[in-house]
C-alpha cells in the first residue's frame, strides 16, 4: 500500500484555526503549507511567538470583534479596518467611543432576539412532542 500523504493547508487557514493575524506570525510559518499534525502540535504545545500573539496581538478582526463584544460588521461601521493589539482593544473599551457603545448595544439586541427565537422553537417543538401522544 501506498503512504498517504499529510493534510496540509495554506498558513492563511493555519492562523485563522490558531486565532491569530498571519502577517504577526513568523516568516518560517507564513512561507509554507502547514500540514494538520504542525497545526495540532501548535495547538497542543504552543511556542512562545503563538503565545504571545495570542496574549499581545495584534489580533485579526474575529478576535478583535469578539474582545470588544461586536459583530466584524460594527468594527467596520466604527471604522477598524485593521489589526488591533491587546493594548488598543483595552484603550478602546476604557474611552467608549460612541460607535463602540451602539455597535455593543446592537449585538446585545441582537443576542437577545436569538434567544427569544430559539426559546420559542424549543416551547414549539414540546408541544409537538406532546402533541403526538
Amino acid at each position: 500500500m501506498s503512504q498517504k500523504s499529510p493534510q496540509s493547508m495554506k498558513p492563511a487557514t493555519a492562523a485563522k484555526k490558531l486565532g491569530v493575524y498571519l502577517p504577526a506570525t513568523p516568516a518560517e510559518f507564513q512561507e509554507g503549507p502547514v500540514t494538520r499534525d504542525a497545526l495540532n502540535e501548535l495547538m497542543n504545545d504552543p511556542p512562545e511567538w503563538l503565545v504571545d500573539l495570542r496574549q499581545n496581538g495584534p489580533h485579526p478582526r474575529p478576535v478583535v470583534a469578539q474582545k470588544l463584544n461586536v459583530s466584524i460588521s460594527g468594527l467596520a461601521r466604527g471604522g477598524v479596518e485593521e489589526a488591533l493589539t491587546s493594548a488598543q482593544i483595552e484603550e478602546l473599551l476604557a474611552d467608549g467611543p460612541e460607535w463602540l457603545q451602539a455597535e455593543r448595544a446592537n449585538m446585545a439586541a441582537v443576542r437577545a432576539e436569538e434567544a427569544r427565537l430559539r426559546e420559542a422553537a424549543a416551547q414549539k417543538a414540546a408541544q409537538r412532542s406532546g402533541g403526538d401522544r
